[in-house]
């Protein structure tokens, strides 16, 4: 993990300054940029803690990436959460386990708009592998609109996890995967304990990750496609979850 990374865009910022868990360094805004609307509201949070705020040339925020709209956050790197505190995040809830397993997927944008996906929905946590996978870069925070900072994410042995909260938190693990067997995800009920898993872009889930789940479920496709994207097939099934639990509690 870096000791310390740059955070660019307002949202992204914003977050992480309203979600204070992270070391948080110096704020670099651009010189004349008008401090209204979500730039004020970066402004007020930096100076409730006493942040140094520094006014830069737009071109040296160019240098640190596209997208900053006059806003830099310079902080340190992204805090991991332990895999046992998302089971007890859920206890202590007192809710059904809901968990997104996320297997090798290797895209920022894809990891980004996942977790923007599952903090919207209300998972308990995210967990991703311990290698061979995107982490949770300034990139990903970005594409997560800054989603990323309210979530628990943890890196874990997926399989091993997986298995454990089938014992420990009696979840239903359902496998987003197409082809034979699977079955179509507005068949397959979600409103218990759950853990929601989506395999890589290309490959889907490993075999060892595939043997652990309960069920596996695909997407109806009525176009000339054959698949959805990864991320936006996790998010359907997200919302799916979501909705049946919330049908559940009616």
């Amino acid at each position: 993990m870096k000791e310390k990374e740059w955070i660019i865009g307002r949202n992204p910022v914003y977050e992480v300054l309203r979600a204070r868990r992270r070391h948080i360094y110096r704020l670099q805004v651009a010189g004349g940029a008008e401090e209204k609307g979500r730039l004020l509201e970066i402004l007020n949070l930096a100076a409730s803690i006493k942040l140094p705020i520094l006014r830069a040339q737009r071109q040296q925020l160019d240098l640190l990436g596209e997208g900053h709209q006059g806003v830099a956050l310079e902080v340190g790197g992204y805090p991991y959460a332990a895999f046992k505190d998302i089971l007890a995040y859920a206890r202590k809830h007192q809710e059904p386990l809901f968990l997104l397993a996320l297997d090798t997927i290797q895209n920022p944008q894809n990891l980004g708009t996942l977790l923007r996906s599952a903090e919207a929905v209300g998972v308990h946590g995210v967990v991703i592998p311990l290698a061979r996978t995107a982490e949770v870069t300034p990139a990903v925070v970005h594409a997560s609109a800054g989603a990323s900072e309210h979530l628990l994410v943890a890196q874990a042995n997926l399989a091993q996890a997986l298995e454990l909260v089938k014992k420990e938190a009696e979840a239903w693990v359902v496998g987003l995967e197409g082809g034979p067997g699977s079955k179509p995800y507005n068949q397959v009920r979600l409103d218990g304990a759950l853990a929601v898993v989506v395999g890589n872009e290309g490959e889907g889930m490993r075999p060892l990750v595939r043997k652990v789940c309960d069920v596996l479920v695909s997407m109806p496709m009525l176009g000339q496609v054959e698949s959805l994207n990864a991320a936006v097939a996790g998010s359907i099934v997200l919302y799916q979850a979501l909705a049946a639990r919330q049908s559940k509690l009616a």
